[in-house]
């Protein structure tokens, strides 16, 4: 099952994951929020990142986590 956020406007979101390829060749994974399941959703949120929302949308959006002093 997806990970899902539930934001303060009530909407959910699952989280999901995709392989992209840069212009220089490398290939990197990007995370991204949908409100529906497609392919490519993902468990859980990746170790070292946390899920905060935008302030003026609500939209659910990882961000690095803060390391523990």
């Amino acid at each position: 099952m997806a990970f899902s956020y539930t934001n303060s406007k009530g909407q959910t979101y699952f989280l999901h994951k995709k392989m992209v390829t840069l212009k220089n060749g490398i290939t990197r994974p990007i995370f991204f929020f949908a409100r529906d399941e497609r392919e490519g959703a993902i468990d859980e949120v990746p170790e070292g990142y946390e899920v905060v929302e935008t302030k003026r949308t609500g939209m659910p959006v990882l961000r690095k986590a803060a390391k523990a002093a």
